[in-house]
């Protein structure tokens, strides 16, 4: 008994002694045994959290036209007076424009003067010469600038809360933006009357020239470059500068010659010196040439299937307001539109539009009575267009001003638009 309970004990023993061993290798069999190992049981370690982007700087607040004119103007000399080492600059300034319509107004105009005077103070150099075809020559800096009215969300609609002003130095030269300042100025005391050529100017629509200038200088940053149809034309803008400036003077003789010249510079027909030629010829009594020239304007608008047509109407009618300048051409422009659009079997859409003064329901009532009027003198016209014309009306939706004045700075915003569209939609 003795005997068997001994080998029983050994036995027991030995089989404690080697499940001692199994577990030792196994790096412990129980809680009191050694710690396990780490790259064993943890799971990976998660990876590094993607890094949120910063936020977009808040934009610049508003503050008054003066003040802001000048933010923007020391931070476009200021960093090219800085990187340059004290090098003499000389600079010529294409007129500021509106960043909508393309126009130069009051505002933009005395802008430029401000921004030459503000140079002249204060930042020895550069050197303002003016827009000239043999400055231009001299591959000088170029000085373009926006001013454009937006609402509260920083957008061209709506009600305009402010101004945004963009103003950029660009080297013709290496055609390359080496300059920049933005600012945003309160309305008040901001006047956006057109200037006389653009005021009276019977049809408007964004020329590429245009549109390439406000490339350059809005959503540009330094060292971008230039817009190359804008370089391309830089020439001719200069020629059509001088006729614009020889109009607003009442110069009228200087300006038909200066708008023939850039004619010829500009290898082709732009809006800007069509309706340059036909205001020209028009104050200077030459009725029969400004008739021609209208009928190229309305080429132009149908070869690109589309043009607006300042037509000054009676708040609240569909009857025409009285304008002394152009009133009396009213009847010969419908004509020559109806008439060119009849001689190519073309179909129009009609489009009429308000300021934003006033219900919008009520404008857009309006809008609607004063394309169906249109429509029907069209029609008179040239009976052909019966059916293939259509009337629209969109109200203030679409306005390029946007200030509600109902005066000469938002004439655009009370315009008819004339859209060439597909007869099967007529």
């Amino acid at each position: 008994m003795f005997l068997r309970n001994s080998l029983d004990i050994g036995r027991g023993l030995r089989v404690a002694f080697k499940l001692f061993l199994l577990c030792a290798g196994l790096a412990g069999c129980s809680s009191g045994g050694p710690a396990p190992s780490a790259t064993a049981t943890e799971p990976p370690p998660a990876p590094p959290a993607a890094a949120t982007p910063p936020a977009p700087p808040p934009p610049p607040t508003p503050v008054p036209f003066e003040q802001a004119l000048e933010r923007a103007a020391d931070a476009l000399f200021g960093s090219v007076a800085a990187a340059g080492n004290g090098t003499k600059h000389l600079v010529v300034i294409d007129p500021l424009i509106d960043g909508v319509t393309g126009e130069q107004t009051q505002a933009t105009r005395q802008m430029q003067a401000r921004l030459a005077k503000i140079a002249h103070e204060r930042f020895a150099q550069f050197e303002i010469q003016p827009f000239t075809v043999d400055n231009l020559k001299r591959k000088p800096l170029v000085l373009i600038g926006t001013f454009t009215g937006i609402d509260g969300q920083g957008k061209p609609q709506g009600v305009r809360e402010a101004y945004r002003i963009c103003l950029a130095l660009a080297d013709l030269d290496t055609r390359t933006l080496v300059g920049k300042g933005v600012a945003r100025a309160k309305p008040e005391g901001v006047d956006i009357t057109p200037l006389a050529y653009f005021r009276d100017s019977p049809a408007w629509a964004l020329d590429s020239v245009t549109e390439g200038y406000i490339k350059t200088c809005q959503g540009s940053k330094i060292g971008d470059p230039m817009d190359g149809f804008y370089v391309a034309r830089i020439v001719s803008a200069a020629s059509v500068q001088r006729a614009i400036d020889a109009y607003n003077a009442g110069r009228y003789r200087e300006a038909l010659e200066s708008y023939s010249v850039a004619m010829q510079a500009a290898a082709g027909d732009e809006l800007r010196i069509l309706n340059g030629v036909y205001l020209a010829n028009w104050k200077l009594g030459r009725k029969d040439a400004a008739r021609v020239v209208f009928q190229r304007i309305v080429d132009f608008g149908l070869d690109r299937k589309r043009m607006a047509v300042r037509f000054l109407f009676k708040p609240g009618s569909t009857s025409f307001a009285a304008d002394p300048t152009f009133g009396s051409a009213y009847p010969f422009w419908l004509s020559e539109v109806a008439q060119r659009t009849a001689q190519r079997s073309a179909c129009l859409e009609i489009v009429g539009h308000t300021s934003r003064s006033g219900p919008e329901p009520l404008n857009e009532r309006i809008s609607v009575l004063r394309a169906e009027a249109i429509k029907q003198k069209l029609e008179a016209s040239a009976p052909t267009l019966r059916n293939r014309t259509i009337a629209n009306g969109v109200g203030s939706r679409e306005n390029l001003i946007g200030n509600g004045r109902d005066d000469a700075s938002d004439a655009l915003d009370r315009r008819v638009v004339f859209k060439v569209i597909d007869c099967a939609a007529s």
